[in-house]
């Protein structure tokens, strides 16, 4: 057990070796540990097993869209990253939305004197510009958002900023469901 780290939960157990990789094996619904070679010679199966049965029993929350926002001061590496994470939202099935950028960046500029204490006629001007990306995926799964977006945020490049905004579908409060009408579709 030395050669192991138990990282999450009970529900389902992710073993990092001790070169960090993960080592897990899925089989007839348990999980299984393997030892720490690239290519498993053989299974161990431990007290450490877990049933995977009850891990279902969480249901999934469900988000009509999920927008990402990203900024940086280089357009090309926006257009870029943009590609990568809808390819990377083709490949996992997620609907992609609509995809834009503003036409004009945001600009910020600052305006001082030359010199620090005289010649107030001689300034320099700094302008810093930042550009936007929005990317709208919809119809997503708690899971498949979390596996998404944790893809896509360990490879943010360099001078990258991102934001996501989620929104979710939820069921009426109670208080709620009393004061309105029942409406069936045909």
């Amino acid at each position: 057990m030395s050669h192991y780290l138990r990282v999450i939960n009970k529900s389902f157990s992710n073993i990092l070796g001790e070169n960090g990789m993960l080592h897990t094996f899925i089989n007839n619904n348990k999980v299984h540990l393997v030892r720490n070679n690239l290519i498993p010679r053989r299974l161990y199966s431990t007290s450490n097993s877990v049933n995977l049965e009850n891990h279902s029993e969480k249901k999934d929350i469900l988000y009509g869209s999920v927008e990402v926002e990203i900024r940086s001061g280089e357009p090309a590496v926006l257009l870029s990253y943009e590609w990568f994470a809808s390819y990377a939202a083709k490949q996992l099935g997620i609907k992609i939305g609509k995809c834009w950028a503003p036409q004009k960046p945001h600009h910020h500029r600052l305006t001082l004197l030359k010199s620090v204490h005289i010649y107030k006629k001689h300034r320099v001007q700094y302008e810093v510009r930042t550009y936007f990306r929005h990317m709208i995926y919809e119809r997503l799964t708690e899971s498949t958002m979390k596996t998404f977006l944790e893809y896509i945020q360990r490879n943010v490049p360099e001078g990258v900023s991102l934001k996501v905004s989620k929104k979710s579908f939820m069921n009426l409060p109670a208080q709620l469901t009393d004061h309105v009408p029942s409406v069936t579709l045909k």
